[in-house]
């Protein structure tokens, strides 16, 4: 099993972490710019993700919630910045409403994501970049690490398929 790698940067603010994929670059990269993939393995199970609605374009939107096993939505927003199609692209995450409408009270971060080849494998990178100390540590307590480790088992599944 591939394993995840983080790294904590309080000077800087900033969360890297970076993972190999055993697939193609852009098999990988249409699993996390593609709405119908990013819903079988953006959310840690048992939770799922639904997306209300999705626009993979320089300033364009997801808005999707992740839906619990209790029925409990997670609503949540992504911001498309700038797409360098196979290669990278960057955008704003934040906690929202029904509405689309970002939370301020929770910590908005700005995401960017990078994909490399080499001999079959993709690397992906992703530095999440913090407003503040404060909003770092507390997406680290409400179990960052964990969560998306568990969403990288799922890409790991869907990408073997």
């Amino acid at each position: 099993m591939l394993e995840t790698k983080y790294t904590v940067d309080e000077n800087s603010k900033t969360v890297v972490v970076e993972r190999e994929f055993a697939a193609p670059k852009d098999r990988v990269w249409q699993a996390w710019t593609d709405s119908q993939l990013l819903e079988k393995w953006w959310a840690p199970k048992p939770w799922t993700a639904v997306t209300k609605t999705f626009e993979f374009k320089e300033g364009g939107r997801w808005h999707y919630y992740m839906s619990g096993p209790d029925g409990e939505k997670s609503w949540a927003l992504v911001e498309y910045e700038a797409i360098q199609p196979t290669d990278r692209f960057s955008a704003i995450d934040a906690f929202a409403d029904e509405m689309g409408n970002k939370n301020s009270s929770m910590p908005i971060t700005r995401w960017q994501i990078e994909f490399t080849e080499s001999n079959g494998m993709t690397k992906v990178r992703v530095t999440l970049f913090f407003q503040d100390l404060e909003s770092l540590k507390k997406i680290v307590e409400m179990g960052f690490k964990e969560g998306f480790a568990m969403a990288h088992q799922n890409l790991d599944e869907l990408l073997a398929g």
